[in-house]
């Protein structure tokens, strides 16, 4: 499979290619030059690696599937919640649902490097989950460095934590701005001839090698309703999102794969998406981002929307229904959730849960919702207990976090002040 750029610009180039360079030479993304019809046996897989095997062939060769389905080592159960359902992608490493597509692109990279030679720079922003699993996911590799970007006062104090804890072959940097400035500094940094000799590359969703992964729990989501339900019964999928790659990826996985979905995209304060599906904002007339109690979909301009215009156009809203939710809201459905279920639910997944229950209401219609379950409610105790007066046990791997050693670089939010930080210290070492 070949793919191309959202711009048009540039020869189709292979998997492989893609995934090393992180964005187009002409700063588009890449997408696969022609849709892939995925094999039909996902539907009788029985695990996500059985997915990952079943279905990535096509697009990245056996051995780039077998190093995804590898990397999956940890459950993705589909929970009851009521008359609906919760895919819990929190049983990772990190605790979020970052860590599928983090440590598929971890694998698929280093055996990159590995056949073709050299090493990568992987440059990396994040509003929350996304840098502690790429963290996680690279530390230590041979051949891949990570400098890594988040807003200094944007994510909560578990994930910092996660992202500053020194590792070999990572440099976090807390810049003062927003994500949008960290998102801003890495897509310049690409395009800066001064960088070129430390092969940057991404590992955010714009990087095909991450988003294509995140499309196989969409997939063994429906294998595993469709058992308890039949094969009849229409699902929604309700997705927490912020940079729109996982969404993108939902997308891609029941239309390559034949499979009749809704989905809803579940936004916060950072509303563009949902402005734009509504009529009420432009292509590309993005805002800047706010402060919200879901501070990993703190994105003012979600990258992944260049792709989800190529691929739909201003068609996008008959595939895409879009709800913006507040912090009282979200706070108020956390409660709720707990009190009517027993079931703490994170920030995110609640505007999730806040959203479906708003679209449901409107629709007046009996679908099940599958809503996605995008990280751990022990990633953000303050906004849990608040909201429920509970305190969310911490999984082993997340209270780690709190003694591990730190290590932190204040930047500016320029490429200038990257350039000089990264320039100053090429070679990284913990």
């Amino acid at each position: 499979m070949k793919f191309r750029s959202t711009r048009g610009g540039g020869q189709p180039v292979s998997f492989y290619e893609a995934l090393l360079r992180g964005p187009a030479e002409d700063g588009g993304l890449y997408l696969p030059v022609e849709a892939p019809q995925l094999p039909s046996s996902w539907q009788d897989a029985g695990s996500l690696p059985e997915v990952a095997r079943a279905v990535l062939p096509p697009l990245m060769g056996e051995e780039g599937a077998a190093a995804v389905a590898e990397a999956l080592d940890f459950p993705v159960p589909l929970v009851d919640l009521g008359r609906d359902y919760l895919l819990e992608l929190f049983h990772g490493p990190t605790s979020a649902f970052k860590d599928v597509g983090a440590r598929s692109l971890a694998r698929l990279m280093e055996a990159a490097l590995e056949q073709r030679g050299g090493s990568a720079t992987v440059l990396v922003a994040t509003s929350g989950d996304t840098g502690g699993a790429v963290a996680d996911a690279f530390a230590g590799l041979e051949h891949v460095q990570v400098a890594l970007l988040y807003p200094a006062e944007g994510v909560s104090r578990v994930q910092e934590n996660q992202l500053i804890a020194e590792r070999r072959g990572l440099r976090a940097f807390a810049v003062k701005g927003t994500f949008d400035d960290c998102q801003r500094m890495v897509k310049e940094a690409f395009q800066d001839p001064a960088l070129s000799p430390l092969n940057p590359t991404s590992a955010n969703s714009i990087n095909v090698g991450r988003l294509l992964p995140q499309m196989l729990y969409y997939l063994w989501a429906l294998a595993q309703a469709r058992r308890r339900l039949g094969r009849g019964e229409r699902l929604t999928f309700v997705v927490p999102s912020g940079n729109l790659g996982n969404l993108t990826a939902g997308l891609l996985a029941t239309t390559w794969a034949g499979a009749e979905a809704r989905f809803v995209a579940a936004h916060n304060r950072n509303d563009y998406f949902t402005r734009f599906l509504a009529g009420q904002a432009a292509a590309y007339d993005f805002a800047p981002s706010v402060t919200t109690r879901s501070n990993a979909m703190d994105v003012g301009a979600p990258s992944n929307f260049e792709r989800l215009y190529a691929l739909f156009g201003e068609d996008l809203p008959a595939h895409v229904m879009g709800e913006a939710v507040d912090d009282a809201a979200t706070l108020r459905r956390m409660r709720l959730t707990f009190e009517e279920h027993g079931y703490l639910a994170c920030p995110h997944t609640a505007v999730g849960l806040e959203a479906w229950h708003r679209v449901r209401q409107r629709l007046g219609d009996g679908d099940r919702a599958v809503v996605l379950a995008t990280a751990h409610p022990a990633k953000f105790p303050e906004s849990v207990r608040e909201a429920t007066g509970v305190t969310p046990e911490a999984p082993a791997a997340l209270a780690d976090f709190e003694d591990a050693p730190k290590r932190v670089e204040p930047v500016a939010p320029t490429l200038a002040a990257l350039r000089e930080a990264l320039l100053a210290q090429p070679v990284f070492s913990a």
